[in-house]
């Protein structure tokens, strides 16, 4: 998928992976919140994310619980009950691919409002661009991209974002700093023309 830093969808229905990947880093989230990003997950995405028992508990996780709990309490990030119905979408159904119910959920749930699907689980973001239109499917590095794009973050916020998203144990570094070429690149070829 060929991602283009220019454009973003800022309502954004999320899987469990992408709280923590935006939420890993305090200034990425500031920056999303400053460019008028929104952010909801399904009730069963909030579940998975505060109340799912697990068998280990990271300090790690224990902090980016915190930031999820901050977020709601200041209104910033909702949750949101879906219909049996949206579930038994046939369309979902027939072509899950072994998804768990989280993921699933969150397409219904984008798909029903008109909201783009942010996710960095890549079955998930396949299935979510065969049922919905290409566009409305998002990732966490295309927001950083987009973000420097849109300039909400500076050169100088890279290394930071990086640092404390690798300090959360998240996985995506590499591609941030990918997608931060990327907006570069494309914002200098805007300024050729």
């Amino acid at each position: 998928m060929s991602i283009d830093p220019s454009q973003f969808k800022e309502l954004n229905v999320t899987d469990t992976c992408v709280i923590w990947n935006v939420l890993s880093s305090r200034l990425l989230y500031m920056a999303a919140n400053a460019a008028g990003c929104s952010f909801c997950c399904t009730n069963f995405v909030h579940y998975e994310c505060l109340h799912k028992p697990r068998k280990t508990y990271t300090s790690e996780d224990v902090e980016l619980q915190n930031r999820l709990k901050e977020a709601i309490q200041d209104g910033k990030f909702r949750s949101y009950h879906l219909d049996l119905e949206d579930l038994q979408e046939v369309d979902i159904l027939q072509k899950r691919k072994n998804l768990g119910k989280g993921e699933l959920a969150s397409i219904a749930f984008a798909k029903k409002t008109n909201q783009a699907f942010l996710t960095d689980d890549v079955k998930a973001r396949k299935l979510a661009e065969e049922v919905m239109t290409r566009q409305f499917v998002q990732t966490t590095p295309h927001l950083v991209g987009w973000l420097f794009f849109v300039s909400f973050l500076g050169d100088g916020d890279l290394k930071s974002i990086v640092d404390e998203h690798q300090k959360h144990n998240r996985p995506l570094a590499q591609y941030f700093k990918e997608m931060y070429n990327k907006a570069l690149d494309y914002r200098s070829k805007l300024n050729l023309y």
